[in-house]
């Protein structure tokens, strides 16, 4: 049951917001900032967050701290188990409690011990079954926990990967559930497409929402607003994901898919067209070296204009970016350039490979050697040039070629060091995509600025929740909370008992 005291905490801060105050959001594992700009194009305010990874927390004070001095505390990166919800509003300088500071408590809490690939690489690395159950991070929804109850939000969201629906057969979200009903909120969850909401990307992500009683909502999420038809693959993983859901519970949302008439979803083309073109890679790669990320080129003028994604991109705003955007790093890989030139696409690692072999073979015949020499330094030599060492079957999926007319794959962490999961659609160009570009496929605008070097750059990147994903699950909380608002009197009533 929820104390007294703990209903009177939320009342007062529904009273607060029907007096017109902003809601105030603290975001628990942050990263670069990708929900927080969901949050702040909303109509929240981002008051505080912890984020324990240097880079990305320095990303988040460039793109947010606006007028903040650069060892301000509100800048700096934390760790949230080592970090109390009342020493931080203390380090912040706060003149109210911990309990009295946040309206809403986020997370994106780290998804590794969670996510399929991610256990395999845990098993692996520690050589046990079990390893991601044991992993430190699986239980950090536990130390989250913690914070909802010292901070006692109006509003919880929390956003993972689908398989934590499915954690050695644990549905971990029907325990945060059940856990945060005994405090007194209302809760639900289900997966949202990033790809059903305009970004340029098929992205599964599963969402937790928890409305306080005193609200007297129950909880609701977005509508899809582009359609696509899921490719076969996905359907697969969210069947595994599904397994474990109880529908008698009430709490899991049934997926809402999108309606034929919507948009088409965007494609990859249309996200990525009106950047500019990067052939030095190829013509001279000294000129990819000296760039850096913060490095501002201009955009390419298009005969027919530009689509409405990349006007979206340019004009978000307090990130608008009319006439050019940074981040044209790409990575010099030079043994592959001739196969990203060739490959059809949707290809992927196996049609790669082949193509790899083909050209390896002509280059033998051109030089009069074959299969004969296969033993002399100068055909090991020569193959080890043009063709990657990968087993084919146990890397099907290291490769993919965008397609121009499709939203991408899902972008991951791993193009921290390694991006040849999206090759560019346009084979003059032969490279795979540059930061701005993942940016792009992650719908984040393109005044968007990202700290580090290229390889941090694209981690952030690939750790966040897309903004126009994020933005849409906030616009629907914000609208709960302005209309439970309005009503704040009529709950007072019923909540007063």
């Amino acid at each position: 049951m929820t104390s007294t005291a703990n209903q009177q905490i939320r009342r007062i801060k529904l009273e607060r917001l029907r007096a017109g105050a902003t809601p105030r959001a603290l975001e628990i594992c942050s990263g670069a900032g990708g929900l927080s700009l969901g949050l702040k194009t909303a109509g929240f305010e981002l008051t505080a967050h912890i984020e324990i990874d240097p880079e990305a927390a320095k990303s988040y004070a460039l793109n947010f701290g606006a007028g903040r001095a650069a060892d301000d505390a509100w800048m700096l990166p934390r760790d949230m188990e080592a970090c109390s919800p009342q020493g931080l509003v203390t380090d912040l300088g706060f003149e109210t409690s911990a309990g009295e500071s946040f309206d809403l408590v986020a997370a994106g809490l780290p998804c590794q011990a969670f996510a399929r690939i991610g256990r395999s690489k845990l098993r692996s690395v520690a050589g046990e079954e079990d390893a991601f159950q044991k992993d430190p991070r699986a239980s950090l929804y536990r130390r989250f926990l913690k914070f909802v109850d010292d901070t006692q939000p109006l509003i919880i969201l929390i956003e993972n990967v689908p398989d934590i629906l499915n954690f050695g057969g644990h549905n971990v979200p029907e325990e945060i559930c059940e856990t945060l009903e005994l405090v007194g909120y209302r809760t639900g969850y289900t997966i949202l497409n990033a790809s059903h909401f305009g970004v340029p990307q098929v992205r599964e992500r599963l969402f937790i929402v928890a409305l306080a009683d005193v609200l007297g909502a129950e909880p609701e999420f977005p509508e899809p607003t582009h359609f696509l038809e899921l490719p076969r693959g996905y359907e697969g993983s969210r069947r595994v994901a599904l397994k474990h859901v109880d529908r008698k519970s009430g709490r899991f949302h049934e997926i809402h898919d999108p309606a034929r008439t919507l948009p088409e979803a965007t494609g990859t083309r249309d996200a990525l067209d009106d950047l500019p073109v990067i052939v030095e890679h190829r013509t001279d790669p000294a000129v990819i070296r000296r760039r850096k990320v913060s490095d501002v080129l201009e955009y390419r003028t298009l005969k027919n204009g530009i689509s409405a994604y990349a006007q979206q991109m340019r004009s978000w705003p307090c990130f608008e970016a009319p006439f050019g955007a940074n981040g044209h790093m790409v990575r010099l890989t030079p043994r592959d350039f001739p196969i990203f030139a060739k490959m059809k696409h949707g290809a992927d690692y196996p049609q790669a490979r082949k193509l790899a072999e083909q050209l390896f073979n002509e280059t033998l015949a051109q030089r009069g050697l074959s299969q004969r020499h296969s033993n002399s330094a100068t055909y090991r030599g020569l193959r080890a040039e043009m063709v990657p060492p990968y087993d084919p079957e146990k890397f099907p999926n290291k490769w993919w070629k965008l397609d121009p007319l499709k939203p991408s794959r899902t972008l991951t962490a791993h193009m921290g060091k390694d991006t040849y999961s999206h090759i560019h659609y346009d084979s003059q160009q032969a490279r795979t995509v540059s930061v701005r570009e993942a940016a792009r496929l992650q719908s984040f605008p393109d005044g968007f600025n990202f700290a580090g070097a290229m390889n941090a750059a694209f981690r952030q990147i690939g750790n966040a929740v897309p903004p126009l994903l994020g933005l849409a699950v906030a616009k629907t909380l914000h609208r709960q909370l302005t209309t439970s608002s309005a009503g704040a009197k009529e709950a007072d009533g019923l909540y007063a008992a």
